[in-house]
């Protein structure tokens, strides 16, 4: 979702000015008369004649408060797609312009607002650039340079050797009872390299906040992104003589789908459905590389987005709550989530963006900067802080590599992204914080196998306690490939806001 000089790269890209009605056209309706929220006799109009939004709806707590929420909804001219009552938040359409400011008036609402600013159709994603695939002959090459006991196209994996997953998985690779969520664009799990490892009954397609469960709902669409196989296969593809291997490779996966048909997309109710699927269906690590669509930063003081900040946080502390560790990408705009003020010149990707000044203590980057979410930023070959990677002191948990093209690794194919697997059976490089997530959930998930009684909270604390902190760099590459002083880099060798507490460590996790 990320390219040089914007948050992240989006692969739906409108053109500036475009009107709503130009593209998507207003959707009929006609106005209605209803009672008045307030629960008065006097009858109010409702105009219908907008186009066709989604709304989350945050109620004040428990199931009478959201009875009557419902009620107030359809007097708005509302209707319910989908109440998550186990967290008070009920996913809305409407064709009432004014239904957001209509239903925050009525009684047991605690905040609501529109998951996007242009209508519903019949993502964003933290990778840098676009995939690059491996050749058949990269392929050969990796396969004549891998050593007994690799997998074919290990050799090329300079991020798995980088935190001693290979080693790690000759003590612990794994158990099958921790399953990893990816909630992404989609798992392929026909891909010969994930298949072993892919719990069916575990995944999804959460797109729209409705969970749909049936066969192969949850792979990317015919015409999607590769981007959660790819991730999937750093997580946990299984060491089987197959291309290649995973940091958890015994570890379960489940595919959680929330990218918007035709696009990169991932908006709230799709995301909040996610968050309590994996709640519900014993996922035990989520992995999370993306942010949710159409802010880049949803600020508090904004009565639309402060609602999209809510339904999330019920929705991610609901699957802490269950018992799993949620974990995110940092970004790739080599922001500083710990500045005073951050530019944000993409918001909404949906429609028009604009130029806005935001604090990112107030204005936050979901899901990474949410309560009890674990923040990652990446790494590449050289071990140091890769050129897009957002980071910041006191936001930045942990970090993992990501890839770098300026840092080069010593491999058959000289490539600084990480491969892993992509759509069709195939394989591919990638680079991004996208990338440095799975690594984490992978550790977490060997963590979680050593320690399978351990909470999310304690899991968060293991992954600080075996980093390995190299400290602040003294160089760094910049986006033009030159070695450059790290003058952004505040704290120390314990803790510092380009590594957090450092970079994780899986043979440390399974030994200790």
């Amino acid at each position: 979702m990320a390219h040089l000089g914007s948050r992240r790269q989006r692969a739906l890209a409108l053109p500036v000015g475009l009107a709503l009605t130009a593209t998507l056209g207003f959707l009929p309706g006609a106005a209605a008369s209803a009672a008045p929220l307030d629960g008065s006799d006097a009858p109010v109009a409702v105009d219908t004649t907008g186009p066709k939004l989604s709304y989350v709806v945050n109620t004040k707590g428990g199931h009478g408060a959201s009875a009557s929420v419902k009620r107030a909804i359809a007097k708005a001219g509302g209707t319910v797609v989908k109440a998550y009552d186990q967290i008070g938040v009920i996913v809305v359409h409407s064709q009432n312009p004014d239904f957001g400011k209509q239903i925050r008036k009525a009684k047991g609402v605690a905040s609501a607002g529109a998951t996007r600013t242009s209508p519903l159709t019949p993502v964003g994603i933290t990778e840098e650039g676009t995939t690059q695939k491996l050749s058949a002959a990269g392929a050969a090459k990796a396969k004549e340079a891998a050593a007994p006991g690799q997998e074919p196209l290990e050799a090329n994996q300079w991020d798995i050797r980088a935190i001693g997953a290979d080693k790690a998985a000759k003590v612990n690779d794994g158990s099958s009872k921790v399953t990893v969520g990816v909630i992404d664009t989609g798992v392929d799990d026909t891909h010969p390299d994930l298949a072993p490892n892919f719990s069916k009954s575990q995944s999804a397609n959460c797109v729209g906040g409705v969970a749909d469960s049936s066969e192969g709902a949850w792979r990317p669409y015919t015409d999607g992104s590769d981007h959660g196989t790819h991730v999937a296969g750093t997580i946990a593809a299984p060491r089987n003589g197959l291309g290649v291997a995973g940091v958890a490779p015994g570890v379960k996966l489940a595919g959680i789908k929330v990218s918007e048909p035709g696009t990169s997309l991932f908006f709230t109710e799709a995301v909040v459905c996610g968050f309590v699927w994996a709640a519900e269906h014993d996922i035990d690590v989520t992995n999370n590389s993306y942010y949710v669509d159409p802010w880049m930063f949803n600020c508090k003081d904004d009565p639309d987005q402060k609602a999209l900040l809510d339904a999330l946080t019920r929705a991610t502390k609901y699957a802490e709550r269950k018992g799993a560790l949620n974990v995110a990408a940092a970004g790739n705009s080599n922001f500083d989530l710990s500045a005073d003020e951050i530019l944000d010149d993409s918001s909404p990707n949906d429609s028009t963006p604009g130029d806005r000044i935001i604090d990112p203590s107030e204005c936050l980057d979901v899901p990474t900067q949410l309560p009890g979410v674990m923040t990652v930023t990446a790494t590449g070959d050289k071990n140091v802080k890769s050129y897009y990677s957002s980071y910041g002191y006191g936001v930045a948990d942990v970090a993992a590599p990501g890839g770098d093209k300026w840092q080069i690794p010593a491999t058959p194919d000289a490539n600084g992204r990480v491969l892993s697997t992509v759509l069709d059976g195939g394989y591919g490089y990638k680079q991004g914080t996208s990338m440095a997530t799975p690594h984490v959930a992978g550790v977490a998930a060997l963590l979680k196998s050593a320690h399978p009684k351990a909470t999310p909270a304690q899991l968060q604390r293991l992954l600080k306690k075996q980093a390995d902190n190299p400290g602040c760099p003294s160089h760094v590459y910049d986006a033009a490939g030159n070695w450059v002083e790290a003058t952004t880099c505040e704290g120390g060798k314990n803790y510092n806001g380009y590594y957090g507490s450092g970079v994780v460590d899986a043979l440390d996790a399974v030994k200790k």
